[in-house]
């Protein structure tokens, strides 16, 4: 074996056996602003977090960490302060997408600062991606909160 491959070879063997890089791109800002509210038109309130609505709703951008990365995400709220739609944007973690899935998502249409939005009570846990869905679920929390003490 040559010098540099003798060198070379252990090293690039263990990085050939590391994880590779893993994101998903579901759709971006605007995309989710179309599914949320359909034929609205958007007013910026808070440069590229907070739009209003011509419909009265309310539309944020954010994110939070799943387990190492981040998790961008929106929150549609409707004019009567409750969820219409959870949106993940993009995933950047290797397992845990889970969050994504529309019948995980689709628990906190409805809820408002009003309801507890806590995983392991009116959210389920994800078995496998436990942070992911802890930290989204805060998220959307979070965003309640502040929605009701800045708009209502």
């Amino acid at each position: 074996m040559s010098g540099w491959l003798k060198w070379t070879a252990p090293a690039a063997a263990i990085v050939s056996m590391a994880s590779p890089g893993y994101a998903m791109q579901y759709m971006s800002v605007e995309e989710a602003q179309k599914a949320a509210f359909p034929g609205a038109s958007f007013t910026e309130v808070q440069a590229g977090r907070v739009w209003k609505a011509s419909n009265g709703g309310y539309f944020y951008y954010d994110h939070v960490v799943g387990k190492h990365l981040l998790i961008d995400y929106t929150v549609a709220i409707g004019p009567d302060g409750r969820v219409r739609k959870v949106e993940i944007l993009n995933y950047r973690e290797s397992y845990g997408g889970e969050v994504h899935d529309a019948s995980w998502l689709a628990q906190f249409v409805g809820k408002s600062s009003q309801n507890e939005v806590r995983i392991n009570s009116d959210i389920r846990n994800i078995s496998g991606a436990t942070l992911s869905s802890t930290h989204v679920t805060e998220g959307v929390k979070k965003v309640l909160t502040y929605h009701a003490s800045h708009f209502r």
